[in-house]
């Protein structure tokens, strides 16, 4: 069984089980990137015109949610999903963005399974709600701020498959 990236499967549906956690890494935002995506995708002034934003009530840009989240994914593929005979994702249930995000922020990253249930519409799958957490950290990784939040269920192959 393969994992969202190809690689040999090691966490099927049985492993994650309420009340484990995961942790996805500590990134840091890239100015450069924070921007090329603000202009390509959310092209708003507080996230393109650092002019603008500097004399604004924000000080400086600051990223675009959607990229914040992409952080998140990326995170969550590279610690969780490169590992998981994981299938597709039935839907999002929350995403809140709860302070605003600034190039050269430290964000650490947090995965809670919050439920798991065998799919009643996908036979051999569970669905696993999955709650996870971005948080400002400083420099010796002491929290500061979360920054992000969100609650969504994603599809995982049972390790003994379809009955």
């Amino acid at each position: 069984m393969r994992s969202g990236t190809g690689a040999e499967a090691e966490l099927f549906f049985e492993d994650l089980t309420p009340g484990r956690t995961f942790d996805l890494g500590v990134t840091t935002v890239d100015e450069a990137e924070m921007v090329a995506f603000a202009r390509r995708f959310d092209p708003q002034w507080y996230h393109v015109d650092a002019a603008t934003a500097a004399g604004s009530h924000h000080g400086r840009l600051i990223a675009s949610g959607f990229f914040t989240v992409s952080l998140f994914m990326r995170a969550y593929v590279d610690h969780l999903l490169s590992r998981a005979a994981a299938d597709a994702s039935p839907g999002l249930e929350e995403l809140r963005w709860l302070t605003p995000v600034h190039a050269g922020d430290r964000l650490a990253v947090r995965l809670d399974v919050l439920g798991s249930k065998p799919s009643t519409a996908r036979p051999g799958l569970g669905t696993v709600t999955l709650g996870a957490t971005m948080t400002r950290v400083d420099a010796y990784g002491r929290p500061e701020r979360e920054v992000l939040r969100t609650r969504f269920r994603g599809w995982f192959v049972m390790r003994a498959g379809p009955a």
